[in-house]
């Protein structure tokens, strides 16, 4: 956020509560008042790590804030976002979503212990802030063509906003207009909340700078869109528009496309809330089988910092997820839910609605098997991690306890975003990935492996 005269510590804190759903391990926002930046970052929620006097000793006219969701380096303070670099120049605060492919590359590019942390952020962050005779857009402008993988970035010296995104364009970035300034925000619905005014998304392969002069485009590489067909399943906030869609009526689209791929008799459909909610309501549309909620979701369960008892794990997911028994019991259910990357929840869930009275749980899922790990921003790396990388549908509805199992097909799937496939990156349900991947150099632990 670049913006005199507004309080942009809470606005980027508002900012950042609206987008707590793309991570929830550590927070951190950077502010400037022109002459220096400062940072304050922690492990925990946005609202673990600010409150009124934290914010209040944050002043300035531009800042970034992030909320990590770990996929290079551990989940520990040294590698929370955003991170800083000073030199004799001045220094330089970035935040990072998305995931490199070359780091260990990049990072050959540094004298020897030049970082402390385990991150390609702060790879990235080190070479950006190297040589402080050339200007940071510059800088930037020659770095990036070199720099392989998922990145969507804001980054910050003590007078400048920048904000860059990927050739590929994987993890979304878009642009809007506050009365007295600019924001950046990785989706829509973060600028609904701080009151902006969305302009554009920032287009793949394209440099801003945003200062007194207003915003300046520059193109550092040629743009090659494949945007990740994954947060329209999962990632994503329903509220939130993607290439002039919006997230929910794709989501309620590929519900109805299931009903008619994967039909079946039953007395109602369930979401797996809030998950599943939006395909359920599509399902039960297209299907006419009447539309019910049969699992409450307490709405204050988050990430949580204290470790449960082994009473409380073996509960496992009711922490979370109850069951309404007057709602579903005798009844034939279709339980709609998002995805199923390692099968432990949707195991529990069948269970607990079969324990609950339900006498048929079928299982319907709004996106295709995930068979291929991501390397582009989404934490799960090897196909040994997911039930689809080693399992067929069978075999998964054996184990997960389903009475049936349909997951929507990848064309019905692509077809309900509007966007062309080559327009996508579609890797983890194909193994198709857009930006050769060298198995030897990509890890959450790749550089703590390398030290």
């Amino acid at each position: 956020m670049w913006a005199p005269g507004e309080d942009v510590s809470k606005l980027t804190y508002y900012g950042l509560y609206a987008l707590q759903h793309r991570g929830q391990e550590s927070a951190g926002i950077a502010v400037s008042e022109g002459s220096r930046i400062l940072v304050y970052k922690d492990m925990g929620l946005v609202a673990q790590v600010f409150d009124e006097s934290v914010l209040g000793t944050l002043r300035g006219h531009l800042a970034i804030g992030h909320c990590r969701y770990s996929t290079t380096g551990s989940s520990v303070w040294e590698n929370a976002q955003p991170t800083l670099s000073s030199s004799d120049g001045g220094g330089l605060a970035l935040a990072h979503n998305g995931n490199l492919i070359n780091t260990p590359e990049l990072m050959a590019r540094l004298p020897a212990g030049t970082i402390r942390a385990t991150t390609d952020t702060e790879v990235l962050t080190s070479l950006l802030a190297r040589d402080p005779g050339t200007s940071i857009e510059d800088a930037a402008a020659d770095l990036f063509p070199k720099v392989k993988g998922a990145y969507s970035l804001v980054f910050m010296d003590e007078k400048t906003l920048y904000a860059a995104r990927d050739p590929q364009g994987i993890r979304p970035l878009v642009l809007g207009r506050l009365e007295r300034g600019w924001v950046v925000a990785s989706e829509t619905a973060a600028l609904d909340i701080v009151g902006a005014t969305f302009l554009r998304e920032i287009e793949p392969g394209e440099l801003l700078t945003i200062d007194e002069r207003g915003v300046r485009s520059r193109r550092f590489a040629l743009a090659e869109p494949k945007g990740c067909l994954f947060e329209y399943v999962y990632l994503a906030r329903p509220d939130t528009t993607i290439a002039g869609r919006g997230v929910q009526a794709t989501r309620v689209e590929v519900g109805r496309r299931l009903a008619h791929e994967h039909p079946i008799e039953a007395d109602l459909v369930i979401p797996t809330p809030e998950s599943g909610t939006p395909a359920a309501i599509g399902y039960a549309e297209a299907s006419g089988i009447p539309y019910g909620q049969g699992l409450v979701k307490n709405s204050y369960v988050g990430r949580t910092f204290i470790q449960p008892s082994q009473t409380i794990r073996q509960l496992g997911i009711r922490l979370k997820l109850n069951p309404l028994r007057e709602v579903i019991a005798g009844k034939r259910l279709i339980v709609v839910d998002d995805s199923i990357v390692r099968g432990n929840t949707q195991r529990a869930i069948v269970k607990m609605l079969r324990e609950a009275g339900a006498t048929e749980v079928h299982v319907r899922i709004s996106s295709p098997p995930v068979s291929w790990p991501c390397f582009y921003g989404i934490d799960f790396a090897t196909k040994a991690e997911l039930i689809a990388g080693s399992k067929e549908v069978e075999e998964i509805r054996e184990s997960i306890g389903a009475d049936s199992l349909g997951f929507i097909s990848l064309e019905g799937l692509t077809e309900a975003t509007t966007l062309p496939a080559d327009r996508l990156c579609r890797a983890c349900f194909n193994g198709t990935y857009p930006i050769p991947i060298d198995r030897d150099n990509v890890g959450k632990f790749v550089l703590e492996a390398k030290a």
